[in-house]
């Protein structure tokens, strides 16, 4: 992922705050030689404190092969993105035809270290981790080995742990073009897409426009 030094994210919170609620993104594992990455989309628990993701996935799932086999991963997440059409984004001195579109978004890319998860315990404490993560209101029994409602399906899946070596966050809201941002902030309140508010957000707090 190209990132210029407009786009780049701040400081390490500005990445973690948007992770924290942006918990669903895609985890590409290298495939066998000859064969294309695999790449799987899933929910996951970012812990800021320990830098490592939680995450499981079903036990039929073709990745634990590769993932015994390569443990080094990518998990990319992308939101908050938003097309910008060319007239928003000509210069004030030029014809509004003449205007490039592009497209402005959020992105974070966790290159981990995979660790599998077999034992019942751990598989149970991990789940409910997530269980607290995504459903803190409660309405869910806890997960615990032997125990129903979910002790007989722990067999079923098995646990990642994702220890993150390396972070990379991009945040692509016309950071080289301070003169196009009053035309760029109008045009998402005009428009209200579904996710114009948050690349509205997102501009207005990276730059003060």
């Amino acid at each position: 992922m190209l990132i210029h030094p407009w786009d780049a994210a701040q400081d390490d919170t500005e990445w973690q705050r948007w992770l924290a609620v942006h918990d669903f993104g895609q985890l590409a594992v290298s495939g066998p030689p000859g064969e294309a990455p695999y790449v799987q989309p899933l929910h996951f628990v970012y812990d800021a404190g320990r830098a490592e993701v939680l995450t499981h996935l079903a036990r039929p799932n073709p990745l634990w092969p590769a993932l015994e086999a390569g443990p080094e991963v990518l998990l990319s997440v992308v939101d908050d993105y938003v097309y910008a059409p060319g007239y928003w984004q000509v210069a004030p001195d030029e014809p509004t035809e003449h205007g490039t579109p592009t497209s402005y978004y959020a992105a974070v890319q966790l290159r981990c270290r995979a660790h599998v998860v077999d034992d019942p315990a751990e598989k149970a404490a991990l789940l409910n981790r997530q269980l607290g993560h995504f459903q803190p209101e409660g309405g869910s029994a806890e997960v615990a080995v032997g125990e129903v409602p979910y002790g007989r399906l722990l067999s079923g899946l098995r646990g990642l742990r994702l220890e993150v070596v390396d972070v990379r966050a991009k945040f692509k809201y016309a950071g080289r073009k301070p003169e196009v941002r009053e035309r760029v902030l109008a045009g998402l309140a005009e428009r209200g897409g579904p996710r114009d508010a948050a690349a509205r957000e997102h501009l207005l707090r990276r730059h003060g426009a």
